[in-house]
């Protein structure tokens, strides 16, 4: 099933994409749309303050195991993003799927298979993928 989403939205893209269809807009585009998602994340934090950025050295207890890693990783991100903020990225995330799944249309790629790929990849490697 949710490979046929992901198809799905594929082919959607594939036949609506009409005016960027050389490689070379999509990339720029890909990369606009890229750009435009951390714009949205720095206005959530600057302009609207739903969310604030609180960063520093990760501190990792000395002796800490491998398996116990995660729990001392911070994120850096304090509160939650209002809904006008959440709606905003939401709809650039998208538009930067769009333009993904764009470049692997002209580069005859499936999204799903990328997907599952790295997926399997994740699984597999477990803890050691340090991503």
């Amino acid at each position: 099933m949710k490979d046929l989403l992901c198809d799905g939205f594929q082919e959607a893209v594939s036949e609506f994409l009409v005016r960027h269809r050389s490689i070379v807009d999509v990339e720029s585009k890909l990369q606009e749309s890229s750009a435009r998602v951390n714009r949205a994340v720095a206005k959530a934090v600057t302009s609207c303050g739903c969310v604030r950025i609180a960063a520093e050295k990760q501190r990792i207890p000395e002796g800490a195991s491998l398996h116990d890693l995660k729990k001392y990783m911070s994120t850096h991100v304090e509160g939650q993003l209002c809904e006008h903020c959440k709606e905003v990225l939401e709809s650039e995330i998208g538009q930067m799927l769009f333009y993904l799944a764009a470049l692997c249309n002209i580069l005859d790629l499936n999204l799903y298979d990328i997907l599952l790929t790295e997926h399997k990849k994740l699984s597999a490697l477990g803890l050691f993928n340090f991503s």
